[in-house]
């Protein structure tokens, strides 16, 4: 059962989508909270999950296929929602949206070839300013706090800088797919 922890955590992160989701129906001060709170617990398990199959080597084809996706559920979910609240630009969504989709993609397409792009420094990092951009801009509210913290403008700071990471590490990808496709035609493969 201990074996499956990491997989639970990643199930975990899927799950609390809804909750968030529906908290963000109701954009007060403390249901934008609450909903930061969860989104926060939940894109810690993304660092969890994978500490804990690599520390015990509990890693799996499950895990390695579905932690992928239930980031991208969990920050295109929340991302959309904000959109609706007027909080995020349509514009950087799409555009973040748009490299999931094409990462994915190619990463579909190498899978096929027998090998698979793994990610690369910029795309962890680009995770890291995406989760931490979409907890403020949830919380989305001025508080004070010894000083006023206008939350909104913390998270639009993190979101454009995960902004730039994002194209840069979707280029990354399709270079890197380029290469391995390049190689492989030179092979005779195809």
């Amino acid at each position: 059962m201990k074996r499956h922890l990491p997989n639970f955590l990643t199930l975990g992160r899927i799950v609390l989508v809804p909750p968030i989701v529906i908290l963000l129906f109701f954009p007060g001060r403390w249901p934008s909270a609450l909903a930061a709170g969860l989104f926060l617990i939940a894109s810690l398990t993304d660092f969890f999950d994978g500490f804990i199959a690599r520390r015990f080597e509990w890693e799996s084809s499950f895990g390695r296929f579905l932690d992928p996706i239930a980031d991208k559920v969990l920050v295109t979910s929340a991302l959309i929602m904000l959109i609706a609240l007027d909080r995020v630009e349509a514009w950087i969504v799409m555009l973040i949206i748009t490299r999931e989709m094409a990462v994915s993609a190619l990463r579909a397409v190498t899978k096929t070839w027998d090998t698979t792009l793994k990610p690369s420094p910029v795309g962890k990092l680009k995770a890291v300013f995406q989760f931490a951009a979409v907890v403020p801009l949830i919380i989305h509210y001025e508080y004070n706090i010894g000083i006023p913290v206008n939350f909104h403008v913390i998270g639009t700071v993190l979101l454009y800088i995960a902004l730039i990471l994002t194209i840069w590490s979707g280029l990354d990808y399709f270079f890197r797919f380029y290469r391995e496709y390049e190689s492989r035609e030179g092979s005779d493969e195809f």
